[in-house]
């Protein structure tokens, strides 16, 4: 079992930034791979980034390319996701994701039903 809690969401302006975290606990942090998805009103739950067991593969839906961040630190078993640019179309809620299914793997998943566990999301709202 993997339990994932999200916060450090909020109201931020266009072209401000905002630092998620999510901490986990359970499961040994340091041997899966996190990532981070976002869902808007009305639309369907999106892949924004994923980082391996030691943070050395990233990968990020090209939406975000260039504005966010996904780093790791296993001895405080957070994934963190630094968004820096924001745009209004960036709001959503976010969630934290574990993907227990590989150890020690640097393949990263993109997809909703390709994660096992979740958080209960973060709310991020950019105002224009």
């Amino acid at each position: 079992q993997v339990q994932l809690v999200e916060s450090g969401g909020g109201l931020v302006q266009a072209g401000g930034s905002l630092r998620l975290s999510c901490a986990a606990s359970g499961r040994t942090f340091s041997s899966y791979a996190m990532g981070w998805f976002r869902q808007a009103p009305g639309k369907e739950r999106e892949f924004v980034t994923a980082i391996n067991w030691n943070g050395g593969n990233t990968y990020y839906a090209d939406s975000v390319k260039g504005r966010f961040t996904i780093s790791r630190d296993n001895a405080k078993n957070t994934v963190y996701l630094q968004m820096n640019s924001l745009k209004p179309e960036d709001t959503a809620v976010y969630y934290c994701a574990a993907d227990v299914s590989r150890m020690y793997s640097n393949y990263l998943r993109k997809k909703v039903n390709e994660y096992g566990y979740w958080g209960q999301g973060t709310q991020v709202t950019v105002s224009s």
